[in-house]
């Protein structure tokens, strides 16, 4: 019972370890796919900033031809050029159409200084250059910056507003009532718009990780393979290396479904995905993509190393246990390939996997619980690599 109990000790912690190594591939998948992302996102900013700083600019150079809006003088030059200067930052960003972080920190800085120019170039900035000039400003900041520059930008929002209306008040507590209540709202609106940014952007990675995660075993699911194999064939090709699928089917795990039920089905699925997880190499693919058939794709340099990895796999499917001492056996089939230029990856790995298919029921008609490989398919006149003879009885398909 002693042993039994930390047996079972053993497969739940492995399950954790499991969970963890999975959500750590499915956080850097993650990554990567939020990476791409942000390049379109970034390229939709840069032409989205610069469509809004030229039409701000055209519109603002309209008060240059309305008698009473502008002060006399030299604030008349000056509000002309600052809109100019919108206008021309407005075609640099189209014509860069990029733009990062640190280029949309200083754009939003640079308009709160924007608006504190024309405040105090307009004749009665009260009725003609209300705060809410600051509000584009504050919403780029809450859509594209991060939670330091945002509160940056927050208390530049409030200096903003103090700068631009301390001429039209005489009573102090007059000007910090309405500053306060302008910057307090634009300010509000920010950080409501950042709020709800970040609730979209952990729905969108949430859906991402599900989108390539078999629910029920945690492993990758057969749509994470796909994505997996061009950076596998691009892998192999630069270190010469071969590919090896490996295709593992549990034995008689329907009979384990009829007499035990699905809910124990269920269970030895997930213990022999904790074990596999645990047992193949950092760089594999592991995926379940249906039924009781899970998939390894991996690089390795001879098939010896691919078979030697397969009897780990094999071992570690045949001592796996649940929590009532269910335990099921696999047959697997190898396969191999050397990937050439020019070929779909995507094609190629599901022509190896039919390979590696067509072995594992090779595996199946000697007796289960074993492993069977197809050898490479040579492309010169040498003779056709050997695999080692297996610990337990090995199966061959030529």
């Amino acid at each position: 019972m002693r042993r039994e109990a930390l047996r079972n000790r053993s497969v739940r912690h492995a399950a954790s370890v499991t969970g963890g190594r999975r959500r750590d591939t499915d956080t850097r998948q993650a990554a990567s796919d939020v990476a791409v992302s942000r390049g379109v996102e970034r390229r939709v900013a840069a032409l989205t900033l610069a469509g809004l700083l030229f039409l701000g600019g055209a519109m603002g150079l309209l008060n240059l031809f309305v008698d009473g809006v502008l002060r006399q003088g030299a604030s008349t030059w000056a509000y002309g050029a600052t809109m100019a200067l919108l206008m021309g930052l407005a075609v640099w960003l189209a014509l860069g159409r990029r733009v990062g972080r640190w280029e949309t920190f200083a754009l939003v800085l640079l308009g709160d200084l924007v608006y504190v120019v024309v405040a105090m170039c307009i004749a009665d900035p009260v009725r003609y250059a209300t705060p809410l000039m600051l509000l584009f400003a504050a919403f780029v900041a809450a859509w594209f910056l991060g939670p330091w520059m945002l509160g940056i930008n927050m208390v530049t929002t409030v200096l903003a507003c103090l700068a631009a209306m301390w001429s039209s008040y005489d009573s102090p507590l007059g000007l910090a009532v309405q500053v306060g209540v302008n910057a307090g709202v634009l300010n509000a609106a920010s950080f409501g718009v950042y709020v709800l940014r970040r609730r979209v952007q952990r729905l969108l990675e949430a859906t991402q990780a599900l989108s390539h995660q078999d629910p029920l075993t945690g492993l990758s699911n057969r749509r994470h393979l796909v994505e997996q194999a061009p950076r596998v064939w691009r892998q192999a090709r630069r270190e010469g290396s071969r590919v090896a699928a490996m295709v593992l089917d549990l034995d008689h795990f329907k009979q384990l479904n009829d007499a035990h039920g699905h809910a124990a089905g269920d269970a030895v699925l997930r213990a022999v995905a904790a074990s596999l997880a645990s047992t193949v190499r950092p760089s594999d693919v592991l995926a379940r993509i249906g039924g009781e058939e899970l998939i390894v794709l991996g690089l390795v340099s001879d098939p010896s190393e691919a078979h030697q990895l397969a009897e780990r796999l094999r071992t570690a499917v045949s001592t796996s246990r649940t929590d009532d001492g269910h335990s099921v056996t696999a047959s697997i089939g190898i396969a191999l390939v050397r990937p050439v230029d020019g070929e779909d990856a995507g094609d190629a790995m599901w022509r190896l996997i039919d390979r590696a298919d067509g072995a594992m029921y090779e595996a199946k008609q000697a007796g289960r619980d074993r492993v069977a490989a197809v050898l490479p398919r040579q492309r010169s006149g040498r003779h056709a690599d050997r695999l080692p003879p297996a610990g337990r009885p090995t199966g061959g398909a030529a």
